[in-house]
């Protein structure tokens, strides 16, 4: 009977115990042995702790080549799996392998997906809504405007933000969703313990702190520029969706987007100068039935009825809108809503008095929701409106009269 994941861990990994770690370091390591086979053995074989029993005819009969299988049963990757271990403590990084209940869902449906992530910050951030946005590495001060605009609005909305960490949109897109204290993640094209570019150090830092940084090549990998387009299939095979931002033809962003549709994920597109060179790519994307986006809004629209609820369902409970629900069932007006629970949590807050000052089959309009709340800003008012449609709890109708939204 096979032992248990969690059985026996380690304090660096619950999931993994030491002798996991260098088994799938092994793996990883062992010479000839690319993506697909790899898993094609953890397939037939279930642990890399099996593979490495197998004799070589065994390992031949799986589909391996004499010389392949060769290496794999003489053990020789071992000594640079003890190695390879090392330097993940040192930096502070984690093994994430494909059958580790955290490793990304959707990443496992794509035709040769990795079978070992190295990663380092927030692992739960593996289980999140994610949405790529990609684009070219010399962007103009417009592509820059929109995917800081868009990467921190739907950071807001609950979205995690994955891109690769190059200069231009990628930097830009990382840095709008941490300044929206939103979550992203960095797939690296090189080792997890390596930094490209050089000048993003401190973005590096932040996001190994808040979001997380994540690659597929190993420990003390160099940014090889083959290693890119491999990496890219990655971001986009995470994701619902792919959003492109400016990029060339034949730019990255645009072999990104070219995996993104053999994977069957959503692409998005923003429009732009049709006289740049750096429109070309999403405006032909367009042309070929990319979704056009303008808004945050133009990319939830198009997400599964069940990617919206979770949507919603986290924003419900950052505002724990239970008491919401007690105060209204009670007939709680907003007028009477605690002002020292104001001063203590405005954001959240402020959100929870506007749906109580709001009713389902009554639009308000909102002059009079602003005078409805006492001891808010007109500009608090707004940004709490915009968080709470942008989530579905609010409906705007014409006129700048709302709505609240209770969703099933």
């Amino acid at each position: 009977m096979a032992r248990p994941w969690f059985a026996n861990p380690t304090p660096e990994n619950p999931f993994l115990t030491e002798d996991d770690q260098i088994h799938w370091l092994a793996l990883r390591m062992a010479a000839g042995l690319g993506t697909r086979k790899a898993g094609q053995l953890i397939a037939t074989f279930r642990t890399p702790q099996t593979i490495f029993q197998a004799s070589r005819s065994e390992l031949e009969a799986a589909g391996l080549a004499p010389a392949v299988a060769q290496s794999v049963a003489s053990g020789c990757a071992f000594e640079d799996a003890v190695a390879q271990r090392e330097k993940l403590l040192q930096a502070g990084a984690e093994l994430v392998p494909i059958t580790d209940p955290r490793y990304p869902s959707r990443l496992k449906e794509i035709f040769d997906p990795p079978p070992l992530l190295y990663a380092k910050g927030r692992l739960e951030l593996l289980g999140s809504l994610m949405l790529a946005i990609v684009g070219t590495r010399r962007p103009t001060a417009y592509g820059i405007a929109a995917a800081t605009r868009l990467s921190q609005d739907l950071a807001t909305a609950g979205l995690t933000i994955v891109s690769g960490m190059a200069r231009g949109i990628d930097t830009a897109a990382h840095r709008a969703a941490l300044d929206a204290q939103g979550d992203t993640i960095a797939v690296f094209g090189c080792g997890v313990d390596e930094l490209y570019p050089i000048e993003n150090r401190k973005l590096s830092k932040e996001i190994a702190e808040k979001g997380l940084i994540l690659s597929e090549f190993p420990m003390g990998t160099p940014p090889y520029p083959q290693n890119f387009p491999v990496r890219n299939r990655v971001v986009s095979g995470m994701s619902l969706g792919v959003l492109v931002v400016e990029g060339g033809e034949y730019s990255g962003s645009a072999i990104t987007a070219k995996l993104a549709a053999e994977q069957n994920r959503e692409i998005f597109a923003i429009p732009g100068n049709i006289t740049s060179k750096m429109s070309w790519g999403p405006n032909l994307l367009i042309k070929q039935g990319a979704k056009l986006v303008q808004e945050w809004n133009d990319v939830v629209a198009e997400l599964a009825a069940e990617d919206r609820r979770r949507l919603g369902d986290r924003f419900r409970k950052q505002l724990n809108l239970n008491e919401i629900g007690e105060a209204v069932t009670s007939g709680a007006h907003s007028a009477s809503y605690p002002t020292e629970t104001l001063k203590a949590e405005p954001m959240k807050a402020v959100a929870r008095a506007v749906l109580a000052a709001l009713a389902p089959d009554c639009p308000l309009g909102l002059d009079r929701l602003i005078e409805a709340i006492p001891g808010c800003s007109p500009s608090e008012v707004i940004a709490a409106l915009f968080d709470l449609e942008m989530t579905g709890l609010v409906r705007q109708l014409p006129g700048k009269n709302f709505l609240r939204v209770w969703a099933e």
